[in-house]
């Protein structure tokens, strides 16, 4: 039997297959069902916080007021970057946010005193240090690149508010910072996708949490993967007004492209995380005296309806830009935003590739030529 042998079976993306188990996430792509550690994604986007779901992801269930006390005052001791770290930053300020992300969050290895301790607790509690400083590097590098001084993260607003208020160096409304909350929430965690695999592959060598981090921030950056918020909000502002959004997609698909949005590996049926980002972002919209944005998101949605029944729907992404825009975001640090939020998704990967170690290597089927005869150079003509 060689490698050409037909009873061989590709699994190209490697769709279908199963390569371990997890206790972490649960999906049901054909139902549109969404668990964390078994909580459904509806009752924690509406009842928890995004740093009680960092405690129920890392730590398997929910905490008590003392646990989420102690996890919170964490997060917001790991807030502050070394003066190093920012220096990297104005190093590499010119570079895409997503790049100046990964590289900045290999460099904090160098700053890390438990980087090379790979056991459960160490890993624990890197990934909320690193949860933490992930948004500050966002941060720092959106104030370097603009000629402004960095806003100081807060010891005592919320993560997402902090995240927020980072930017302008106001503290967000309630109804904002809570928006931005539950947007944290739904990106958490979403199993083995690209990043979070990508991730695992690199735990599986025995590399620390800050290189499985980096390489999933590669994965991200992607257009494949990450993109679709930003991609999606330059959508909106090429159709400009509701009335054109119609022909727009029809051209779209006469020229058999892809609306941004739309869509998903898993999913074939609305993504369940959309929904609680719809009615945010009408909200949102008429809060900000801004409602065509919204009226385009729908009008695209009304269009792509004949589509529903291939299994195209919107997926979280399709609102995540325009909150992100009307938060007064550039559109290159929608996918950093993303990033953010999955630190902690990507932390329990590692976690959980760590306690039950194998190192990842899948087969190719090789179907190139077989035992040619080596030519010395000059022979070849």
């Amino acid at each position: 039997m060689t490698t050409t042998d037909a009873a061989i079976q590709i699994h190209r993306g490697l769709n279908g297959v199963y390569f371990d188990r997890t206790k972490t996430s649960f999906i049901d792509g054909r139902e549109g069902q969404l668990l964390y550690r078994g909580y459904d994604i509806h009752d924690l986007a509406e009842r928890s916080t995004f740093e009680e779901t960092v405690y129920l992801l890392l730590y398997g269930e929910l905490p008590t007021r003392a646990q989420l006390a102690v996890l919170d005052a964490d997060l917001k001791a790991a807030r502050e970057i070394p003066a190093g770290i920012i220096d990297v930053i104005r190093a590499v300020q010119d570079a895409h946010p997503m790049d100046v992300l990964r590289t900045v969050m290999s460099a904090l290895s160098a700053y890390d005193p438990e980087v090379a301790d790979n056991s459960t607790e160490a890993t624990i509690r890197k990934g909320i240090r690193l949860t933490s400083q992930a948004a500050t590097i966002v941060m720092t590098h959106e104030a370097l690149r603009n000629g402004r001084t960095p806003v100081a993260p807060s010891k005592t607003l919320s993560h997402a508010a902090n995240f927020l208020y980072m930017l302008t160096g106001e503290e967000p409304s309630a109804d904002t910072a809570r928006l931005m909350d539950v947007d944290f929430i739904l990106h958490a965690e979403h199993g083995p996708n690209a990043s979070a695999f990508t991730a695992r592959v690199i735990a599986g060598t025995q590399a620390n949490l800050h290189a499985a981090i980096t390489g999933a921030i590669g994965a991200l950056s992607g257009p494949s993967h990450g993109g679709a918020a930003e991609n999606v909000m330059q959508m909106a502002m090429e159709i400009e007004d509701s009335a054109k959004a119609a022909d727009y997609v029809k051209v779209l698909r006469e020229q058999d492209k892809p609306v941004m949005g739309f869509g998903h590996r898993v999913y074939k049926v609305e993504d369940p995380r959309a929904r609680h980002l719809r009615e945010r972002v009408k909200q949102l919209s008429q809060e900000r005296e801004e409602p065509q944005w919204y009226a385009i998101l729908e009008a695209v949605v009304e269009a792509m309806t004949p589509y529903a029944r291939r299994g195209i729907h919107v997926n979280v992404d399709f609102y995540a830009g325009v909150i992100y825009y009307l938060n007064g975001f550039p559109p290159d640090l929608f996918v950093p935003i993303f990033a953010c939020g999955r630190v902690p998704g990507w932390t329990v990967q590692v976690v959980e590739q760590l306690e039950n170690n194998v190192l990842i290597r899948p087969l190719t089927q090789y179907v190139g030529p077989m035992d040619l005869q080596y030519v010395p150079i000059e022979q070849r003509g």
